[in-house]
């Protein structure tokens, strides 16, 4: 066993493991001992399902030893947002609302993962209710970078937990950029699918038709392989959309021949910080030698539906939390308090015309991928925020915008996306950068992400820990 297993991809463990070169108690083991070694001070875990974990090791084990092998996760340990429900476990959901709540049901996608072999380690930490800040009797996670960078939210355990060598790959959801945020904070790849590609029962909602739940990981294989063991359609879930999932690993090329990725210069270029461009211009480049054509596109004005966000959000979060809020007001943060009253004043009309400008701009969106099979954009306009920068927030609309400027438009599309390391700021802190494909084309999302990572090495840094 190599000492730095804990930085190993998840598909290489995994073929370690099924060639029975390493064991899943093993990896297990390992992945158990880091996390009680390194967690006290990264925070990035919820609860620690250690027990439960060497059990499904064993059980793992076991079956490939007879010959019994269920796919590339099989005993291989990775870890899942708090918001899933995993039976027995406890599910916050980042609240002290749900503290005490322990399903008596997995979630679809906590199912699928273990009817694969993989070895669940345990709950990771997410903000409040799955929003923009911790609930303040919660530690934030800890960018293991710095911790005086932003980790990334409402995925930041996850973000934090697959940096620091905590599993192998996890489990993030995604309703304004919580998987692109977290991933581009800490330096690793994730991927949001297609709205209705992953089914959604048994994860606490944030804002049903803008929640995605996605796989964060290493590298695009990784997080390609993860994502064909949870997409496909699931009768718990009647909006899981009945779409073939393909084999997101087979016929990966190494190149981009024949794929054309839109590229809006006005729209990337203007009020983004130096290393966000750096970054983009970078990625471009890789992606045309890689043999991608570069095409000028216009993108959709996005300031509205950026604009419409918000209410939108806290409609839907309104009707998530209508059992306790406003009843149990004063265990909310103010952060989400504040969304929910924002939701619960906001009129039929004015929501009409919400979902209005949403499906014209879902259209004019669409329209575009009739010409071009990718998009790219920054993570975001500024690269590695401060916490003491992300800490204004509430009092900056400026800086609100900026950060939802390339997130928050293609969760209200239903867009999928890849999220890759690019580089590094300044001050250190990773840069993302993002491609966006049309509907249920992961696998050119997958695609792509494994070409650029197959000439450049940004996913295999690892902060110094």
């Amino acid at each position: 066993m190599t000492a730095d297993l804990h930085y190993s991809g998840l598909v290489d463990v995994g073929r370690k493991i099924q060639a029975r070169e390493l064991s899943p108690l093993e990896a297990t083991k390992a992945m158990l001992e880091r996390i009680e070694k390194l967690d006290g001070k990264l925070k990035s875990f919820a609860y620690v399902m250690a027990d439960s974990a060497l059990a499904a090791a064993a059980a793992a084990e076991q079956e490939i030893t007879s010959g019994k092998i269920k796919g590339p996760l099989h005993g291989v340990p990775v870890a899942v947002k708090d918001l899933c429900w995993v039976k027995g476990a406890p599910a916050a959901h980042g609240m002290t609302i749900h503290r005490d709540f322990r399903p008596t049901e997995d979630a679809t996608v906590v199912a699928r993962l273990k009817d694969a072999g993989a070895i669940i380690l345990g709950k990771l930490q997410q903000t409040e209710g799955a929003y923009a800040d911790h609930h303040p009797k919660i530690d934030p996670p800890k960018n293991p970078w710095n911790a005086d960078l932003w980790p990334g939210v409402s995925s930041s355990g996850s973000g934090v937990a697959t940096a620091a060598g905590l599993c192998f790959g996890s489990l993030g959801t995604d309703t304004g950029g919580s998987i692109r945020f977290p991933s581009a904070a800490n330096g690793v790849t994730g991927l949001k699918p297609t709205w209705g590609r992953v089914s959604r029962f048994g994860a606490f909602e944030l804002a049903a038709t803008l929640d995605h739940i996605g796989p964060m990981a290493r590298s695009a294989v990784d997080c390609g392989a993860i994502l064909g063991v949870i997409a496909g359609q699931d009768p718990k879930d009647t909006t899981s959309v009945p779409v073939t999932v393909p084999d997101y690993l087979a016929g990966l090329s190494g190149d981009l021949r024949g794929v054309t990725i839109g590229v809006d210069r006005r729209w990337t270029s203007d009020g983004i910080d130096g290393d966000a461009a750096k970054v983009l211009a970078e990625g471009l480049r890789v992606a045309a030698d890689l043999g991608a054509r570069i095409k000028e596109i216009n993108f959709p004005d996005p300031k509205a539906v950026i604009d419409d966000w918000f209410p939108l959000c806290g409609v839907e979060v309104a009707v998530a939390h209508e059992e306790t809020y406003p009843a149990r007001k004063d265990e909310y943060g103010p952060a989400l308090a504040g969304l929910l009253d924002l939701g619960r004043q906001l009129s039929g009309m004015d929501y009409q015309k919400i979902v209005l400008r949403r499906e014209a701009f879902r259209g004019a969106v669409r329209v575009l991928f009739e010409s071009i099979d990718l998009i790219a954009v920054p993570a975001q306009a500024f690269a590695a925020p401060t916490l003491a920068k992300m800490a204004t927030l509430g009092e900056d609309a400026s800086l609100i915008g900026d950060l939802l400027r390339f997130t928050c438009p293609f969760d209200m599309t239903g867009s999928p996306t890849v999220t890759l390391p690019g580089g590094f700021a300044a001050n250190g802190g990773p840069v993302g950068l993002q491609f966006v494909g049309r509907h249920f084309d992961e696998a050119g999302l997958v695609r792509a992400g494994d070409a650029f990572q197959r000439v450049t090495n940004w996913h295999k840094r690892h902060p110094a820990i």
